[in-house]
Formats: structure tokens, C-alpha cells, sequence
């Protein structure tokens, strides 16, 4: 078994989303849950394929994202992943629905950070091991962050 580090290639001012799914009809699943989640979003999303052809097959409603989610998932070459890419939305307006899809298994990370991805691979094929999204934290927030924190959080309209 080899263990590989795939850095995510993400467009610029995106968020992504990395799952796991396990059928073929989860890109047009997934597609519809993100469209009628979050009014105004754009995005793209690819899966790979884990028998018959193995494609990697792909929806959205932005081209440049979903030449970015199709580049990134083939790069990834994981077995039922997938990875989305938006603008206009936060993986917070749309996760409860994407992980109540009937298909998506697990979500390894929802992020605007730099994200890696950790893969196993195997004679079989591979695997996604888990990710490291963003850097490692600094220290311990003091009263000044999280007065910033919460003044952020409600600046943004995510708190009153």
C-alpha cells in the first residue's frame, strides 16, 4: 500500500465539500439538492465512479467550477468520492441537505481552506484516508478573539 498526498486545486473564493457516495446516480442527486438548498448558488460537482466504466461524472450549473470539480476528482482517483465547488453559498446553507442525500456516506471536509487529501492506494485501487484542511492552530484564543469571533459571526448575519 502507498500513501499519497493530493492537494485540492480549488478555484478562487470557492468553498468545497468532499464526500463519499455510493451510486452512480448521486451527480444528479447531489445537483439537485444544491440547487434547491441555497438560492443564487453556483457550483459544480464530480464523482468518481467505482465500477462499470469508471468515469468521473459531473453536474452544476457554473462551467469553471465544474471543470475544477472534474480535474480535482480525477486527481483524486477515489472510488464513490465526490468534491463540489460553489460560490454564492456556504457549506453551511447546504451540508444538512447533502448529508441527508440517501447515498452520501461520509463528508471529509467542508471548507475555503487549503485542503489535502490523504489516499491509500492498493492493488485494488484507492482510497481516501482523510484530509488536512488549513494550517494547525497558533495558540489558545484570548478574550480579544473571541470578541472578534463573535462580532465577525454576527457581522456576517450568522448571530444576533
Amino acid at each position: 500500500m502507498e500513501l499519497k498526498s493530493i492537494k485540492i486545486s480549488a478555484p478562487p473564493d470557492t468553498n468545497l465539500i468532499l464526500g463519499q457516495t455510493h451510486f452512480i446516480k448521486s451527480a444528479e442527486d447531489l445537483y439537485e439538492t444544491l440547487i434547491t438548498s441555497a438560492p443564487g448558488i453556483k457550483f459544480g460537482l464530480a464523482f468518481c465512479e467505482a465500477s462499470g466504466k469508471c468515469l468521473v461524472r459531473s453536474e452544476g450549473n457554473d462551467e469553471e467550477l465544474i471543470k475544477a470539480a472534474e480535474a480535482n476528482a480525477l486527481a483524486i482517483g477515489c472510488g464513490h468520492s465526490f468534491i463540489v465547488f460553489m460560490k454564492n453559498a456556504y457549506p453551511i446553507n447546504v451540508l444538512n441537505a447533502i448529508k441527508n442525500v440517501q447515498e452520501v456516506c461520509n463528508i471529509f471536509c467542508a471548507t475555503a481552506n487549503p485542503v489535502e487529501v490523504i489516499i491509500a492506494h492498493t492493488e485494488q485501487g484507492r482510497g481516501i484516508m482523510g484530509v488536512i484542511d488549513g494550517e494547525k492552530p497558533k495558540g489558545i484564543e484570548g478574550a480579544k478573539d473571541k470578541e472578534e469571533r463573535k462580532s465577525f459571526l454576527r457581522a456576517i448575519g450568522y448571530k444576533r
